[in-house]
């Protein structure tokens, strides 16, 4: 499987897997906003002792001559932008009570520890600046923060929970083990469903290990875990491109085409949902979706040549 890098408006996320017959599955999902009824929402930011930086703790850069000529810079927290975003617009848009539960995991020894920040609404985590825990974390371990949300929030219809790291995980085949069983507890009814998302911040993210909790094959049809990389998100819907109801339609009728003009797929009799499935010749460079009168293009690799796209006047 291929999850694309290189997505279009209005997609979240598009796939593409090998498929007999010459051709490849495509399974692309529409951006909106998931609406659920009790959601509750939370935000857990990595407070191991690789991100000191981020937070902005450290020496000012520039040295003894920067400083002496007036032109040491201070350390600058990249954290606090990234999780005013997240947490405020979880406490607006999804959060039932209207606020979003905010911790630090990976503090204390060997990183196996939670401090809470706070339930915050969204005019107020708008304002919090969200430097260093108390406590940096002497390793990154996942599972005390999956496994305080899951607790705490036991009794939710549905649950989302955001996960900020800089780095790599040191507990990956706990967190594997606990989301498989989370995963066969969901699917037997007897829990409520979750969705889990890992954003990496700053330049030394471990994607590899994202991606093997993404694409975590549990036995189940219960898709527990998506990521998303800060510097490649274009807006915030996209924490919710594996959020979707295959069952609501956004449109009454919609076509998907070959690079050749030719219809894949009509929704016209059953009207087009935010999740689209279909096949396309291997050697098609990108499909279209056609709606509304308007044409978007989308590639298929990160490599495509793909077209501007046509747009209703």
């Amino acid at each position: 499987m291929s999850q694309l890098k290189k997505v279009v408006e209005p997609f979240g996320e598009v796939n593409v897997h090998p498929a007999p017959g010459g051709k490849v599955r495509v399974v692309a999902t529409i951006l909106m906003e998931p609406h659920k009824e009790g959601a509750q929402t939370g935000i857990a930011l990595d407070g191991s002792g690789s991100m000191a930086k981020l937070y902005g703790v450290g020496e000012a850069e520039g040295g003894f001559l920067a400083s002496l000529f007036g032109k040491k810079q201070q350390p600058h927290n990249e954290v606090t932008p990234v999780a005013q975003k997240v947490c405020s617009y979880l406490a607006r848009k999804i959060d039932a009570d209207g606020g979003t539960t905010c911790i630090y995991w990976a503090v204390g020894p060997s990183g196996s520890r939670i401090e809470e920040i706070g339930d915050l609404r969204a005019d107020e985590a708008e304002r919090h600046i969200f430097g260093p825990p108390q406590d940096f974390g002497t390793g990154t371990q996942l599972v005390p923060a999956v496994k305080y949300f899951v607790e705490r929030f036991k009794d939710a219809p549905w649950g989302f929970y955001v996960f900020i790291t800089d780095g790599e995980l040191h507990d990956l085949e706990a967190v594997k083990a606990y989301s498989t069983q989370l995963a066969r507890d969901i699917a037997a009814r007897r829990r409520n469903p979750l969705k889990f998302v890992l954003i990496g911040v700053g330049p030394s993210v471990n994607e590899g290990q994202m991606e093997e909790l993404d694409d975590l094959d549990t036995g189940t049809s219960i898709d527990l875990w998506d990521h998303k990389l800060a510097s490649e998100m274009r807006v915030l819907q996209e924490i919710f491109a594996e959020v979707v109801d295959k069952n609501a339609r956004i449109a009454d009728n919609g076509r998907i085409l070959d690079p050749h003009g030719r219809t894949i797929k009509d929704y016209s009799d059953m009207g087009m949902s935010a999740f689209l499935e279909f096949e396309m010749p291997s050697d098609a460079e990108y499909f279209t979706l056609e709606v509304n009168g308007n044409k978007i293009h989308q590639g298929l690799s990160d490599r495509a040549q793909v077209p501007p796209p046509q747009l209703a006047t």
